[in-house]
């Protein structure tokens, strides 16, 4: 009975209502409080350091966000599904080759910073490739005996030992 109700509970759960997101990625989270009898957003802006392991696969997905508050470390857990989290909102990605970043806790300034992903990879790949001509093409294009300059020879001269 139980299990019925928590597997209709994350079905409805499933078509998640933030964008996707990985473990690097520079997030803002904006988080609802209560303040009395007002509600506010406060929006809390850092990197994704980490992801539940059951992360997009259930309604206790959680991710943990990093960052520097006058030059002090702060980390706040989120559960993604939480009616808290009013919404996630991905500022930047980075490319990292681990699925967890706590060795950012160690590390200071610069030595913290992330190496930035390609925006447009796929796009550049692309324009490279269309840009280079094909063996084909080139393979076509007539070439004369006198078209080619020969490179200049160096002059490889030893040394005399002393």
């Amino acid at each position: 009975m139980k299990e019925a109700i928590l597997e209709k509970i994350e079905n409805e759960l499933k078509g998640s209502k933030h964008p996707k997101f990985a473990v690097g990625d520079k997030v803002s989270v904006y988080v609802r409080l209560k303040e009395g009898d007002k509600e506010r957003l406060q929006a809390f802006k850092g990197v994704v350091i980490s992801k539940t392991p059951k992360s997009g696969k259930g309604a206790g997905a959680m991710f943990t966000v990093r960052k520097i508050s006058e030059g002090v470390g702060v980390e706040r857990v989120f559960p993604i599904n939480s009616p808290a989290v009013d919404r996630i909102q991905v500022d930047s990605s980075s490319d990292v080759r681990r699925s967890r970043l706590y060795y950012l806790r160690a590390l200071q300034g610069k030595k913290a910073r992330l190496k930035e992903a390609e925006k447009f990879g796929d796009l550049v790949g692309a324009k490279a490739a269309a840009v280079v001509p094909t063996a084909e093409e080139l393979a076509s294009i007539p070439v004369e005996a006198g078209d080619v300059e020969a490179a200049p020879k160096k002059d490889k001269k030893k040394k005399e030992k002393k």
